[in-house]
């Protein structure tokens, strides 16, 4: 349960051209929702362990807990995706062509995010419809499956994230940017060792829904959780600094990028895009000169 953490200038969370007040708000709001997915992770791992309660009804409301978190979760990263899509304005193919990075941190990352949350999500509903119909091998092969396969792609998504390159960012952004990515990234290890562990655990029953996560299952998990949600927390911290500061020290495109950017958004396109696009292009207003000396070119529109 992981999201995008960047430092980029171009983002817009309003998904529009309005105020920057209203762009501040749904940042702020962005980030309040992790911390609140974040929450009911906690909540819903803590109930499927024995000292708080641990039985059939509250490990079946837990999971329902679960899933909700999740679900916010994801509509934190498809927001997350769609605020870059909008801070260049939905010009992928110039932002992606001139500055790499784009594509493959601010872009990427929410994709894998939300690829890893749905899996992880349809492993909870897999285990949760086992708990109401009874024990289903089938599924329970997948879900445990999912379990794994879902932090997998959250791990992934963390260490491409971590791996960012900074040319114009400043220090006190960059290290506000490690300190959520830290805990992303050790959640997201820890939620991708209780799947590998649970799967391999020859201690837990094997006949019935309820006894397929085990115990170390959900300790994993809840640690995993409480690292989310002190990143989330530092995220929230991140987002009320880096408003503070202006957009000061703000990493901007890169290749040239912003500046065209900046310059379509004003309507200033350059003379040789208006051209066509080369120095052999001409207007077609006007006709190409006659061949020959120029007497005759005189001669011929004389005549």
């Amino acid at each position: 349960m992981v999201k995008l953490a960047t430092a980029r200038e171009c983002r817009a969370y309003s998904l529009g051209a309005g105020a920057t007040a209203s762009r501040n708000r749904w940042e702020y709001i962005n980030a309040g929702v992790y911390v609140f997915a974040a929450v009911l992770l906690v909540g819903g791992f803590l109930a499927q362990l024995p000292a708080w309660g641990g039985g059939t009804g509250s490990s079946a409301a837990g999971l329902v807990v679960t899933a909700v978190g999740l679900a916010a979760v994801l509509a934190v990263n498809a927001h997350d995706l769609l605020a870059h899509v909008a801070g260049v304005d939905y010009r992928l193919g110039m932002a992606a062509g001139l500055d790499s990075q784009l594509a493959l941190v601010e872009l990427a990352v929410p994709v894998v995010q939300i690829l890893g949350t749905v899996l992880m999500l349809v492993a909870v509903i897999f285990f949760e419809i086992q708990l109401e119909r009874g024990y289903q091998r089938s599924l329970a092969q997948h879900g445990l499956n999912l379990l794994i396969a879902g932090p997998a792609l959250w791990c992934l998504g963390s260490i491409h994230n971590i791996c960012q390159v900074y040319e114009r960012a400043s220090g006190h952004v960059q290290l506000l940017q490690k300190s959520v990515q830290i805990p992303l990234l050790l959640g997201s290890t820890l939620f991708l060792v209780a799947g590998i562990v649970n799967r391999h655990d020859d201690r837990r029953g094997r006949s019935s829904a309820f006894m397929l996560l085990g115990r170390s299952w959900a300790w994993f998990c809840l640690f995993g959780s409480l690292l989310f949600l002190a990143g989330g927390v530092l995220n929230l911290l991140k987002v009320f600094k880096t408003q503070q500061m202006g957009g000061r020290g703000m990493e901007k495109l890169r290749g040239g990028a912003q500046e065209r950017l900046a310059m379509e958004r004003e309507g200033k396109v350059p003379l040789i895009l208006e051209r066509g696009g080369g120095r052999g292009s001409r207007d077609p207003a006007m006709p190409p000169p006659p061949p020959g000396s120029y007497k005759d070119a005189l001669v011929s529109s004389a005549s």
